[in-house]
């Protein structure tokens, strides 16, 4: 017989990891909430026509694509699991069109697939935690977000850089070095940098069709020379973008999303990153990618400006802007920094340990009384031996016993053992309330 196994770039959760995962969707849901965020959801496959297209062509070879089943072959229209959930968002968005307000201000928290190879913090099956303004232009809605990555972050107590570029400064860019007609190439060749180098970059954007001397007037901008402040890098940019209408713009955008920060005392560690581009087309303002300083791994939440997304769809002019938490990496950063917190891993708090049918019937009695107050409780259900029931205790980390004997019935109570310190105590309902809620006896 094969031993069972699941596809590579998957994984499954056991009882510790998903108090772990529901800790990160739970602080990421409370966050999006008290910015006013309604919480929506989408169907797991979209059709092909939905999709493809909207990712660039690195992305649309991502896409995994569903066999039709349940209809007829000539009939079925080609179906896939969702690549992100801004793009089944955007649709959302024009279906239900009559049913929501402008500006909305969704989130959404589920899962998302890509065929991608597998490798440490890429997985083909994970979640993303999207929160997403659409049907303002208004750079509050930037801000917004930018507090929001700040909040979720000092919550987490993982030190991050945000990065943020704008894309029109990267189509003023590609205009200034005269290769207007190659920005989604530059895009997707300087989107690499940090995964093949300059050098592999500098190959790929020759082999796209970019002379050696528009190649050459790249390099300032790939090598990050107009280094120093976010402001320095501003004003630089003013003076290689002079020509370019689009890239002037952009610069003037990023310049009012700066004092937007300023005025709003955000503390978050914030870079203009000139080389970052998010190869997904359908970005035109502001990208933001966010690093964790003190973990080598991708970006660990990622987003931008949208302006005609919905348009695709029929619904022109809608601006939009979203940023995506990626739940599955975050997991891994607060894994390998040792950052849960103690609360995260609580489980069970009493187990109720018993010998017979009597002993049963009062324990759980007493345990339902212990549930209504807050507490997690379990009771043994079967009447082993003493070993047994407190080896179940252990290995699953829970904290206290309560013992259940025909003594212990008699005086209505139950002897409560401390399973860290070992010491052991005869109990009322109230005193095992307390004495477990306060973890100490």
């Amino acid at each position: 017989m094969n031993k069972p196994n699941i596809p590579k770039g998957t994984r499954d959760f056991g009882p510790i990891e998903m108090v772990r995962r529901n800790y990160i969707f739970d602080t990421i849901r409370d966050v999006f909430k008290k910015y006013g965020f309604e919480q929506i959801e989408t169907p797991s496959m979209e059709l092909m026509s939905t999709l493809m297209g909207k990712y660039g062509e690195e992305g649309d070879k991502l896409l995994f694509r569903i066999q039709n089943s349940g209809e007829k072959a000539a009939e079925a229209p080609e179906k896939g699991l969702r690549y992100d959930l801004t793009v089944p968002f955007a649709r959302y968005v024009v279906q239900h069109r009559e049913e929501i307000s402008f500006p909305f201000k969704r989130f959404q928290i589920q899962p998302v697939w890509r065929a991608d190879r597998p490798q440490k913090g890429r997985y083909r099956e994970f979640y993303q935690c999207d929160v997403d303004v659409i049907g303002t232009e208004s750079l509050l809605a930037e801000l917004e977000l930018i507090q929001i990555v700040e909040e979720v972050y000092k919550r987490f107590g993982i030190r991050v850089c945000l990065h943020i570029n704008n894309r029109k400064i990267l189509a003023g860019i590609a205009e200034s070095i005269g290769a207007a007609d190659k920005m989604i190439d530059i895009t997707v060749a300087i989107d690499k940098l940090d995964k093949i180098g300059l050098e592999k970059v500098n190959e790929e954007l020759l082999e796209r069709g970019l002379s050696e001397d528009s190649v050459q007037k790249l390099q300032p901008i790939l090598n990050q020379e107009s280094g120093g402040t976010n402001q320095d890098k501003l004003v630089r940019l003013k003076d290689f973008l002079a020509g370019s209408e689009i890239g002037l713009k952009g610069v003037k955008e990023m310049e009012q999303i700066f004092e937007l920060i300023d005025v709003a005392g955000v503390q978050l560690n914030i870079e203009l990153d000139l080389c970052l581009a998010r190869g997904l087309n359908y970005y035109t303002g502001a990208i933001f990618e966010v690093k964790a300083l003190d973990v080598q791994m991708g970006s660990i939440t990622g987003g931008g400006r949208y302006d005609n997304l919905t348009g695709i769809f029929g619904l022109p002019n809608v601006s939009g802007v979203g940023i995506s938490f990626g739940a599955d990496r975050i997991y891994d950063v607060l894994s390998e920094l040792d950052l849960y917190p103690s609360e995260a891993e609580a489980g069970t708090q009493l187990l109720f340990v018993t010998f017979g049918e009597a002993e049963l019937r009062y324990a759980l009695q007493w345990a339902k009384s212990l549930r209504a107050q807050g507490l997690r409780v379990e009771v043994y259900p079967e009447a082993a031996k003493m070993k047994k029931q407190m080896g179940y205790a252990d290995a699953k980390h829970i904290p206290y016993v309560a013992i259940v004997g025909s003594n212990e019935m008699s005086e209505n109570k139950v002897m409560l053992k401390n399973m860290t310190s070992g010491e052991q105590k005869l109990c009322s309902l109230a005193e095992v309330g307390d004495c477990v809620l306060e973890t100490a006896c």
